[in-house]
């Protein structure tokens, strides 16, 4: 059976699925991003690495990134016409692409700057899963207020990229940036928990795929805002 009303998963309607099955939905869904961020890493590696990579990633960096934006919307949206081969190829395709960028990212920010920011994120991505995984209280509720303050914050991103420029509210941003992917982290692995990704593609496999990818999202997401805050000063 297929969930098609999101009011009509698991969590909504007050339903757990047994503690084997919400360890399989975890386990799926980590083992997928964790490869995910390991594609990332060594495309990252080999483009910061080579100087004509690093040239031909700087030429394409606006179209990569309108790429990366349209694969999420066309996984997000498809998941349920397509295969979870296709969508966890076409996850990978996009880890790839987030490597490019990150390579780029990283260069400008420099090396001491990206370690404090990943093991900083590692530390609060860990242990904002592990509470989303072990709470007994339902976090069903936040994910609305969660994406309204990420709409905010685009929003205001925007705003000071053109129009203030102010680095105060850019280290406002990025630490309500840093606030809202933890409680989203939670959120999401409480979602993968609940069985809520597997009830609304109808498949593991599928669920497992668009649960990767909002893990994913949330560690990437999180580990850029980090960045700012961390190399800020330091940018070159």
């Amino acid at each position: 059976m297929m969930y098609r009303d999101p009011r009509m998963v698991p969590s909504q309607l007050g339903v757990r699925p047994a503690a084997q099955l919400s360890a399989g939905f975890l386990s799926q869904a980590f083992l997928w991003m964790f490869a995910g961020l390991g594609v990332t890493a060594v495309v990252a590696w080999l483009v910061g690495s080579n100087a004509a990579l690093v040239q031909g990633a700087a030429s394409l960096f606006l179209p990569v990134i309108i790429g990366q934006f349209v694969l999420v919307m066309v996984i997000s949206a498809g998941i349920n016409r397509m295969s979870a081969t296709i969508a966890l190829l076409l996850f990978f395709v996009y880890s790839a692409t987030m490597g490019i960028t990150l390579s780029l990212i990283l260069l400008a920010y420099g090396y001491g700057a990206a370690v404090s920011a990943f093991v900083t994120a590692s530390v609060m991505f860990g242990g904002a899963a592990a509470y989303g995984a072990v709470t007994g209280r339902s976090l069903a509720n936040i994910g609305g207020y969660l994406f309204m303050g990420l709409l905010g914050i685009i929003a205001a991103s925007f705003l000071n990229l053109f129009i203030f420029k102010s680095a105060g509210v850019d280290l406002g941003i990025s630490f309500l940036g840093v606030l809202i992917f933890v409680a989203l982290t939670a959120w999401n692995v409480q979602k993968i928990k609940n069985g809520d990704y597997a009830a609304i593609t109808g498949s593991m496999e599928k669920g497992a795929v668009i649960a990767a990818l909002a893990l994913y999202l949330d560690f990437i997401n999180l580990f850029l805002f980090l960045l700012r805050i961390f190399g800020g000063g330091n940018r070159r």
